[in-house]
């Protein structure tokens, strides 16, 4: 295929960028050709083929659409040299770790964006970041990223930190892959995940899980609680390296309990930047000697999906063990 003409799938499920304004707000409601005119000048050398998979606030994006939208790409992947997903930047993170989850060794780049205005606002960031999308989805880089502000980062590792600046999205505890500047795209090589293994989809995920962030006094009474509701995973956000409650208040003790009972808890650090130790204060490290996962470096976003994603695949303790010992998207530095 001729390398100036790439054959691009765009994929839309709402969000800001596909937005008009409504009686009570903005609500995702461009049609197709509305977008692809919005961006005609950022798609002069591809040929783009256009499927709306869902007109959503980001708010609304369930793993039920998740898999829809995992399952979408797995049939369309071998027709295209790259895809861009359009997305609300709200839940943009959770969306695209899960799908990094649910598609791993993808052959193909697989590029999600958005913005913080409409597109139809003559000031937005919408255009440039759809310019972005593009250009690496047109780079044959494969993998799963998030485009936003000039910035490629690996979709593992972004996280939204901004409520309304433009530069919403930063790569956490990992190098972007590319940048956009006088270059051109900018790509950082050295940063690129390079997957070992072939391409595999299994859009199955266990919704059962809970995000439990501690604070100071917590009773572990919320712990016990949560498994008498049904849930089969806990991801736990300690506080700094790995320090969890261990004595008075034991969120320890109560990790103990459920996980003798058959429940999947792992731990990490309320710290957006760098990563957990639950070795090195006897307080986390209990956790860990009951059986607790560690997420290290992972983001939350990408933490609570990888535990969605592997309680989706197995319950043998033996694999999910395993699986948290395994970078399996970018989304760790296993040490």
């Amino acid at each position: 295929m001729d390398k100036q003409n790439r054959e691009i799938l765009f994929i839309t499920t709402g969000g800001t960028l596909a937005s008009t304004r409504g009686k009570n707000g903005l609500i995702p409601s461009l049609s197709g050709n509305e977008f692809i005119d919005a961006i005609k000048g950022v798609i002069k050398n591809c040929t783009i083929t256009f499927k709306e998979l869902c007109c959503k606030d980001s708010s609304n994006i369930t793993p039920e659409i998740w898999s829809s939208l995992a399952r979408l790409i797995s049939q369309e992947i071998s027709k295209f040299n790259g895809i861009v997903i359009i997305h609300g930047t709200d839940t943009m993170s959770y969306t695209a770790s899960a799908v990094s989850f649910m598609l791993q060794n993808v052959p193909i780049p697989i590029v999600f964006t958005g913005s913080q205005l409409s597109i139809q606002n003559p000031i937005a960031d919408a255009v440039e970041n759809c310019r972005a999308a593009v250009h690496m989805a047109c780079s044959q880089i494969p993998g799963i990223y998030i485009a936003f502000n000039r910035k490629i980062m690996l979709a593992t590792r972004a996280s939204k930190i901004r409520t309304v600046g433009f530069d919403a999205f930063e790569s956490i505890n990992y190098p972007n892959i590319a940048t956009i500047n006088a270059k051109g795209l900018d790509i950082n090589y050295h940063a690129v995940w390079k997957p070992n293994k072939e391409f595999s989809f299994s859009d199955k995920l266990c919704e059962q899980v809970f995000l439990l962030k501690l604070t100071p006094g917590i009773s572990p009474d919320i712990v016990y609680h949560l498994k008498q509701m049904g849930c089969k995973g806990i991801y736990i956000e300690g506080f700094g390296m790995g320090g969890i409650p261990s004595e008075g208040r034991s969120i320890a003790y109560a990790v103990k309990d459920v996980i003798q009972e058959g429940m999947t808890v792992v731990v990490g650090s309320q710290c957006l930047y760098e990563e957990s130790d639950y070795s090195v204060y006897e307080a986390g490290h209990k956790a860990l000697r009951y059986g607790a996962f560690e997420a290290r470096d992972m983001t939350s976003e990408a933490a609570i999906t990888k535990l969605m994603w592997v309680l989706g695949q197995t319950e043998d303790k033996s694999r999910i063990a395993a699986y948290f010992n395994e970078n399996l998207a970018g989304e760790v530095n296993i040490s």
